[in-house]
């Protein structure tokens, strides 16, 4: 697998109809695909992608959005989430944002959006700006808020373990709630 096979395969259609509303079909297609390569990526055996911008794009792919998919539900969903939070780092230090598509940067950038720590939210919030993405700018400035808020993602709660606490589980029952 290369790089540009996530990517090819990532941004093909239907696939990219399922990036942010998938299905248990989409889910288990995920897991059955790449969950060998996903193993791979956490133990640092694909480091080696981090030296162009296109290897970088699809390490945050397989370390943010292909565990979301394959263990959702889990405590492993977010398991390689600040793997991805780093590449994504590396990836803007050596200005390899600027050298993607506008259409595909956003998934460069996401892995600080998913991220609980304020410093990364809002780095989140200036890169989507800066990039002009309009739209996961405005997700970005929700993400951040909920961060300000509780200071983590209650929705993750369950997964993870965690007890919710009152103020976190009136806002799960609201209308306003974000559940992932």
């Amino acid at each position: 697998m290369t790089p540009n096979t996530i990517l090819d395969f990532w941004y093909s259609e239907p696939m990219n109809q399922h990036w942010f509303n998938s299905t248990p079909a989409i889910d288990h297609q995920l897991r059955q695909q790449f969950e060998s390569l996903w193993e791979h990526a956490h133990h640092h055996a694909l480091d080696d992608w981090q030296v162009t911008p296109e290897g970088c794009l699809a390490l945050c792919i397989i370390l943010d959005q292909f565990p979301l998919n394959m263990f959702r539900g889990n405590k492993k969903a977010y398991s390689t989430e600040q793997q991805a939070v780093q590449v994504t780092k590396q990836a803007v230090e050596r200005g390899f944002d600027k050298q993607l598509a506008a259409e595909r940067v956003a998934f460069l950038y996401l892995p600080l959006m998913h991220s609980e720590n304020l410093t990364d939210q809002a780095l989140s919030v200036q890169l989507f700006e800066a990039a002009g993405l309009a739209n996961n700018a405005k997700f970005a400035r929700h993400h951040q808020e909920i961060i300000q808020r509780f200071g983590r993602f209650p929705h993750r709660n369950e997964a993870l373990g965690r007890i919710s606490t009152p103020e976190e589980l009136e806002y799960l029952n609201s209308k306003e709630a974000f559940k992932g």
